[in-house]
Parts: C-alpha cells; sequence; structure tokens
C-alpha cells in the first residue's frame, strides 16, 4: 500500500526548497505543496512502499498503509529514525509490542563499491548473472556439471 502524509505533522521540513521525502524517494513521488507547505505522495500507484521517506521523516508524518498480510487489522509498524540506527516498533494485533534495532547505513553518498571487494573468477562468471559468485556464497568455486 502506498505512503501518505499526515498533514496534522508535517511541516514541510520548515520551509525548505526540498524536503527530506522528496530527497529520499527513489521513484520521485513525494512532492512539496507550495501553497500549504505540506508533502505528499503525488502518485500512490507508483509507490513501491520502500519505506524510505517513512524512515527519514523527521516529524514522523508519513506512514504506509499496510497489506493485510504483512500486518492485519489492528496491527502496526512503526520505524524510528535515530542518528546511528532505526527502531523499529512492531505492533501485533493482541496487543504484544516487540521493537527492533538496526544500526544506519554508514556509507557516505556516492562512495559504495559495487562489487565490494568481490572478485569474479573466469571470464564466463564476468556476467551480470553471476557478478560476485563464488566469493559472494562463502563457497571456493561454483559447482560445474559433469
Amino acid at each position: 500500500m502506498p505512503s501518505y502524509v499526515i498533514l496534522e505533522k508535517c511541516d514541510g521540513c520548515k520551509g525548505q526548497d526540498k524536503t527530506a521525502c522528496m530527497h529520499i524517494c527513489p521513484n520521485d513521488l513525494m512532492v512539496l505543496d507550495k501553497e500549504k507547505m505540506k508533502g505528499y505522495n503525488r502518485a500512490t500507484d507508483m509507490c513501491w512502499e520502500c519505506y524510505n521517506c517513512v524512515k527519514i521523516c523527521p516529524q514522523q508524518a508519513i506512514d504506509v498503509r499496510p497489506y493485510a498480510d504483512f500486518v492485519p487489522m489492528g496491527a502496526s509498524v512503526v520505524p524510528l529514525r535515530g542518528s546511528q540506527d532505526i527502531m523499529w516498533t512492531v505492533k501485533f494485533r493482541n496487543g504484544q509490542v516487540k521493537r527492533f534495532k538496526f544500526p544506519i547505513r554508514t556509507t557516505q553518498e556516492g562512495k559504495v563499491e559495487p562489487l565490494a571487494g568481490f572478485e569474479t573468477g573466469s571470464d564466463d562468471l564476468k556476467s551480470q548473472v553471476l557478478c560476485t559468485e563464488p566469493a559472494s556464497l562463502g563457497a571456493s568455486a561454483i559447482p560445474t556439471l559433469k
């Protein structure tokens, strides 16, 4: 289900030209209504439900309507982004609450190494299909048919 902005909480990132949700949306769906100074999802049918806008919003003004199989009626999944980590709070239908804490990626923007040190081996393995194997599989060699 697509993300949506809780208008009462949204402050348009304090009137900047580009809001945090606009900056992070991989599908370029989040926009700022210049009259109301509130963000909104301009094409909900194109939303990937990636939670990027939800995690980055400093006002916690964005939420995602979850699917019934992922979050049944009465349940919720809420991320809270800190400076070093993200705390996910999962509330189940029976009222049980669980929290999970994960560190935030620390690689600077534009500094990611696509192969991250994995070598590809022989020429036939240099295709995109098998780009990092066997190293990424933790194997010494790729099994072959005899």
